[in-house]
């Protein structure tokens, strides 16, 4: 469903009034927060990290859910629908809360007699998302932070326990170019006095002096949390705290055990406020459902989802493909930004792809499809009898060719940018 003309024109309407796309300040939008008087009642719990946001969010929220509590999550990118990024008691925020929202938000950054304050498309939409959880009057709010943590709009927000999820090389130009400095980047969601986890096995040496330095409660997997498990089940202990005999996540994947068990040690760091029952972890763990991230879905030949964008991504990918089994041949439908370590992508995964449709995407961020085709050829990836490369102008081109020319027993790939997967998503709804 579309979203309606009220709120497509808002958010047309707020691409256009800051003259960058990403403007790495908290300035102006915390100007703005506290002109709208912008807190939470409850415990928030702040989510950052290279990869593994998504899903430790959505962990977080099937949780709390279980064990009986109304929680606000915000996430983004969306997929399909900008309404994605904020629900509450895991119904998507309406069309009409996210308009009443902007209006709020509008007059307070135009008042006359504090100034005019211009934000980005995403300060502006964060700020709504926060305004709605504030009407909704959350038990726990869960927020995933856009990009790196420092400067990004959702730390205005003072998180009672803030998540490390990992730290890989990823927006290097605002980041900086090496772990330690996108690790220090993203230390700052951590908070003086209260719990920060750190789910990455090989921490920044960066990430842990700042964490000392403002003095906060440092949570390192591998020291302060741990898991285990065998085919069957697996359990989690932390401080002087276990879980035993749980079944996997809902969520498939590599890495889902890291992120689970960096949600558990947040909930652990917050049970005299929130206490889960193991029931509840064991049915919030197993019933969790993200999309686009390495999603399988039914039928043949098997589809895969996955919003795998940058090199360290790209690995845990290949990896889940290697433990599917067998598949006579794989095809990929691969749209990415330019900003992006393409080449590190493709290096991760061009012993595992036969055929490779490459789709141009609708945004001038992205490389197009021609230049994806230049980096394969660069890599020694060449077109010959078992391998097609294919251009396309849009995702759902791309993706038609593949289930035209794939086998029943075959798999496809969709991977690349959040662009390229909901795109796809969109078309495989409409069939």
């Amino acid at each position: 469903m579309n979203e309606s003309p009220a709120l497509a024109d808002w958010l047309s309407r707020i691409e256009r009034l800051h003259p960058k796309t990403i403007d790495m300040t908290l300035e102006r939008v915390r100007e703005v927060a506290q002109r709208l008087n912008i807190r939470f009642d409850c415990p928030v719990i702040t989510v950052g990290g290279t990869n593994g946001k998504g899903s430790t969010c959505t962990f977080l929220e099937s949780i709390l859910t279980q064990a009986g509590f109304r929680v606000a999550l915000y996430t983004s990118p969306h997929l399909v629908r900008f309404n994605e990024r904020a629900r509450f008691a895991q119904e998507f925020v309406p069309d009409a809360a996210l308009v009443a929202a902007f209006e709020h938000i509008e007059a307070a950054r135009t008042d006359a007699t504090k100034g005019e304050v211009s934000l980005t498309y995403f300060e502006y939409t964060t700020l709504a998302c926060f305004l709605w959880f504030m009407d909704c009057k959350p038990d726990a709010v869960v927020l995933e932070v856009g990009m790196g943590g420092r400067l990004d709009a959702v730390n205005l927000i003072d998180a009672d326990v803030a998540i490390v999820t990992s730290v890989d090389l990823d927006h290097m130009e605002y980041l900086g170019p090496t772990r330690e400095h996108i690790g220090w980047e993203k230390a700052h969601i951590y908070r003086a006095g209260r719990t920060a986890i750190c789910g990455d096995p090989v921490p920044p040496q960066r990430l842990v002096d700042y964490a000392q330095e403002i003095g906060a409660d440092l949570w390192l997997f591998g020291r302060d949390f741990n898991y285990s498990g065998d085919k069957n089940q697996w359990n989690w202990a932390g401080r002087g705290a276990r879980r035993n005999a749980m079944a996997y996540p809902g969520l498939r994947g590599a890495n889902q055990l890291l992120n689970a068990s960096a949600a558990l040690a947040a909930l652990d760091a917050l049970k005299d406020r929130i206490p889960v029952t193991q029931s509840a972890v064991r049915m919030g763990l197993l019933t969790a459902e993200l999309p686009g991230r390495f999603q399988v879905l039914p039928g043949k030949p098997a589809i895969i989802l996955d919003v795998a964008h940058n090199p360290h991504a790209s690995g845990v990918l290949a990896a889940n493909l290697d433990n599917m089994g067998f598949f006579p041949y794989t095809w990929a439908v691969f749209g990415s930004m330019a900003d992006k370590d393409v080449d590190g992508v493709i290096e991760k995964l061009k012993g595992r792809i036969d055929h490779w449709l490459l789709t141009d995407l609708p945004t001038p961020r992205a490389a197009s499809a021609a230049q994806l085709a230049e980096k394969l050829a660069a890599a020694g990836i060449v077109a010959g009898k078992d391998c097609r490369i294919e251009t396309f102008a849009d995702p759902a081109s791309a993706l038609a060719a593949a289930q035209t020319g794939a086998s029943e027993n075959d798999r496809i790939v969709v991977f690349g940018s959040f662009y390229t997967v909901g795109a796809a998503l969109t078309a495989l709804k409409r069939a």
